[in-house]
């Protein structure tokens, strides 16, 4: 079992306007849009705003000056009609959009999180064309996800460097993950595929006083979608690529009364393998067959008390993932291949599967405007049969056949305090995990 809590006093902190950046020299926060979502980190350098450092000196200075007389020159000779579009102009540009995350454990804006967070929603992960989470490692700097080895859904994740590299069982990574709040306890079925998504957060650095153990190099947050309270809504997305991609995705939900509703979404993720095994027939080699199943109902009696039951599923079926030799052979000889997609794996025994089960049950109580009251009950287990050929060889002799099982039981109360000028948070968690290989 683990306690922590944590108070943040805000007294005489410098906030600057949205969109705006402050004043760096009181290293102060800043928010930028960033390619793909938005970054929040602090400024630590001081800025110089007079000529000293630059060659020349004051000849600099009045090169500036010079400069500020010609601008205002030209603002008084143009007309009123286009002054006032360029102001309405530049104050669209410095206005960003607020972006809500929940970093801290509790909502608040993006420009207000004290930390290093990165925050992509639905919308613009759509935009990229993000299929899975290792995408995220391109819109977020210092972050590393890719598949493990073996399977499409075993997760290797690093954050400014901390991780763990192989996925054994029992052994956790530095990294947390997070379902709506659930933390994952271990890699196996970690590469969640994106939909249904509301934002996913990515926290850099470490994250032990919020968020306990295992979070060490940071914590990323994937965020589902809340159902629409008001109408029945539905939607299916059909997508086809190259490689015979073919993802299909139906999202539906309903309200049932006026405080009740239901939702829940299928998904199912294709695609032929980028190579093939040329040693076992009817095999390929980094290809994709996953369904994906989320089921939710919300209960809202009231604006200060909000509950939800979540199930996910997921049933992974893609052939094992094999590797690809470097050097040749140093007693049978076989030849490095020239796709690297391709490989030699003799290795089919037990047949690659994986199956991963998740409920979870949260409540959100407003007490009053000082405290709220938010539970996590959560239960998840999954099952991974995966042949691992470690040398890519016909012949048996680094030859894996593994079975990863792993169940978890959590349990997490946190009691939120929000004062006029102070935050603070205290919370239990317990956590019960189990882990076997054979």
């Amino acid at each position: 079992a683990y306690f922590g809590a944590m108070a943040d006093f805000v007294y005489g902190a410098v906030q600057a306007e949205p969109g705006k950046l402050p004043d760096k020299r009181m290293g102060t926060q800043v928010n930028r849009p960033a390619k793909n979502g938005f970054e929040s980190h602090w400024m630590e350098e001081e800025i110089m705003l007079t000529g000293q450092r630059k060659q020349g000196g004051p000849a600099v200075l009045k090169r500036l000056f010079l400069g500020i007389a010609v601008a205002l020159g030209t603002v008084i000779v143009t007309p009123a009609t286009t002054l006032a579009q360029e102001e309405s102009a530049e104050s669209d540009a410095s206005t960003l959009e607020e972006v809500i995350v929940t970093a801290t454990r509790r909502e608040e804006s993006l420009m207000e999180v004290p930390i290093a967070v990165t925050a992509i929603s639905g919308d613009e992960l759509a935009e990229f064309g993000a299929l899975d989470l290792t995408y995220i490692e391109q819109m977020s700097p210092n972050t590393t996800l890719k598949v493990s080895r073996g399977t499409n859904t075993t997760l290797t994740a690093f954050i400014r460097g901390v991780g763990q590299q192989d996925p054994v069982p029992g052994f956790e990574s530095g990294v947390g993950i997070y379902l709506d709040d659930v933390y994952l306890n271990r890699p196996q079925a970690g590469v969640m595929d994106i939909y249904d998504v509301e934002r996913i957060e990515v926290l850099r650095g470490p994250q032990g006083t919020l968020y306990g153990r295992n979070t060490i190099g940071g914590a990323i947050k994937y965020v589902t979608k809340r159902l629409n309270p008001d109408v029945a809504e539905g939607n299916v997305k059909l997508s086809y690529g190259t490689d015979n991609l073919l993802n299909l995705i139906l999202t539906g939900s309903t309200p049932v009364g006026e405080t009740f509703r239901v939702g829940g979404s299928i998904a199912s993720f294709n695609r032929d393998g980028f190579g093939d095994n040329l040693n076992l027939t009817n095999l390929e080699n980094y290809n994709k067959q996953v369904l994906g199943v989320r089921a939710s109902a919300e209960w809202e009696p009231s604006e200060n008390f909000f509950m939800k039951f979540a199930f996910d599923y997921v049933d992974d079926d893609s052939d094992p993932r094999q590797g690809h030799r470097l050097v040749p052979a140093a007693v049978a000889g076989n030849p490095v291949l020239k796709n690297v997609y391709d490989t030699e794996a003799g290795l089919n025994n037990p047949t690659q599967s994986v199956k991963a089960t998740g409920y979870s049950l949260m409540f959100q109580w407003d007490a009053s405007n000082l405290l709220t009251i938010k539970n996590i009950l959560a239960y998840r287990d999954d099952e991974t049969w995966t042949p691992i050929d470690f040398d890519s060889l016909p012949v048996a002799d680094l030859d894996v056949p593994a079975n990863y099982e792993n169940n978890q039981f959590s349990e997490e109360l946190q009691f939120l305090f929000t004062g006029d000028n102070w935050n603070g948070l205290a919370g239990f968690y317990y956590l019960d995990a189990d882990a076997s290989l054979s």
